[in-house]
């Protein structure tokens, strides 16, 4: 366990980001290999059918594990302020409202899966791989819910490191098992959608089973998974709000994918290869954002406020200067990084992904705050804020998807995020100039 309350706040801030990053990293590099695999062994068909979907189960995954961060912000809070006994509720709750939230998520999309697959317009060349490679997934989120609710309690009480553990045993376990159903058995993409369930399920028992030898705070008796009102309220609030604050950003992403997907193989493949880049690039932005979260979440609970305006803002430029660093790669390496993900040699692919690096990166410091703002709020307790500017995403790209990308092409989709960030950003830095938490005095200097 590690208290975020007292030393130094980035020094606090980058030991707890650091196995974080590294995590989110191996997560990123085993969905870097899945696609390189298929790519490499199934072809581009195939990758593109995978790609095709990946915006649905990156919906629903961010869908669930957004819940599983909020309602950790209460454990963090809780945790601050040693009230043990609310944290416990809070950990009990978090564990009956995400894995049956996982359930029914997985149930209703299961059952409508097909219409679900034609609003996403993905072509009939590619759709039994689509929906083979997905319905696998789908009934496997149950699996990566748990993990992930147990990774964020873990973080919710400073423990950043054992999750990353975890990851680590996933991520090569799902490599061991991508060859082994790919070249194997000749599974063909469902081969690799269970080697991603199958890594998850056994992460997130591991994880859990080291959670009750280590942390004998977190065993949870019969009366800490009764209802409690207030209790259950924070989680409703923040975990919900959380979870909308993801899910408009993936729904955003969806639409646009909709407008991929009509443009054919080589675009999709493109623009798969080009969010996997993305995602690399962005990974700070979530993990430093996931981390004030916490920060600010344990510092509320223990009312020192002035440490939270610290956190935050040499968080802000320490970020900044990461992305000056990713513009310099993406306008210098981009047509590498893209042949080293995709392994295609076909210079449309190459031309359209490095394009979108290009642009998109040039507004990094943008998203960069974007991330690191909405966090903070919900880890003092403003949930409204980031929820709005995450639908002001949302409606945005819709926008684009129908109107911009059929008028002008792929281009709309690249322009798409920078403008609808620039959008965005406005009422997170109005709200956060005005928000009182951060104009407030410490407790102890009261």
């Amino acid at each position: 366990m590690k208290n975020l309350t007292v030393g130094k706040p980035l020094k606090l801030i980058l030991f707890f980001a650091v196995p974080l990053f590294i995590g989110r990293l191996f997560d990123l590099f085993y969905t870097l290999v899945d696609t390189r695999i298929v790519g490499e062994t199934l072809g581009e068909a195939s990758l593109a059918a995978v790609g095709a979907t990946s915006t649905l189960s990156d919906l629903l995954t961010g869908l669930l594990n957004g819940f599983a961060n909020g309602a950790a912000i209460v454990v963090a809070t809780y945790f601050g302020a040693k009230d043990e006994k609310n944290m416990k509720k809070a950990v009990g709750g978090m564990a009956l409202m995400g894995v049956g939230g996982a359930l029914l998520v997985s149930s209703l999309c299961l059952l409508f899966l097909t219409p679900i697959l034609r609003f996403l317009n993905i072509s009939e060349d590619i759709l039994p791989q689509s929906q083979s490679y997905i319905r696998i997934i789908l009934a496997g989120l149950a699996a990566v819910t748990c993990y992930n609710l147990c990774a964020a309690v873990l973080r919710a009480i400073g423990d950043s490191f054992t999750p990353l553990l975890f990851l680590i045993f996933a991520s090569f376990l799902n490599i061991v098992l991508d060859y082994a159903f790919i070249l194997g058995f000749h599974m063909g993409v469902e081969g690799a959608a269970y080697a991603t369930v199958i890594s998850q399920a056994l992460s997130a028992a591991l994880c859990f089973l080291y959670m009750r030898k280590k942390y004998p705070l977190l065993l949870l008796a019969k009366e800490d998974m009764k209802m409690e009102r207030k209790v259950y309220h924070k989680l409703l609030t923040t975990g919900i709000s959380m979870s909308f604050m993801t899910s408009f950003v993936n729904l955003g992403t969806l639409a646009l994918q909709t407008s991929i997907n009509t443009f054919g193989t080589n675009i999709i493949v493109a623009h798969t290869a080009a969010r996997k880049a993305t995602s690399i690039f962005m990974l700070p932005f979530s993990v430093l954002g996931t981390t004030l979260a916490t920060y600010c979440g344990q510092n509320l609970g223990a009312g020192k406020y002035s440490r939270i305006r610290k956190g935050l803002r040499d968080t802000v430029l320490l970020t900044f200067g990461w992305c000056a660093c990713v513009i310099l790669v993406a306008f210098t390496l981009s047509p590498a990084l893209i042949r080293l993900i995709t392994s295609t040699a076909q210079q449309e692919i190459l031309d359209t992904a490095s394009l979108y690096l290009k642009v998109n990166t040039s507004f990094y410091f943008v998203p960069a705050v974007i991330c690191l703002f909405r966090n903070s709020m919900q880890g003092f307790g403003d949930n409204k804020t980031p929820v709005f500017s995450s639908s002001l995403e949302l409606a945005g790209k819709v926008c684009i998807a129908f109107l911009l990308a059929p008028a002008i092409g792929y281009m709309g989709i690249i322009i798409a995020e920078p403008v609808v960030w620039i959008i965005m950003v406005i009422p997170l830095v109005v709200n956060m100039v005005r928000n009182p938490v951060l104009r407030m005095e410490d407790r102890a200097k009261r």
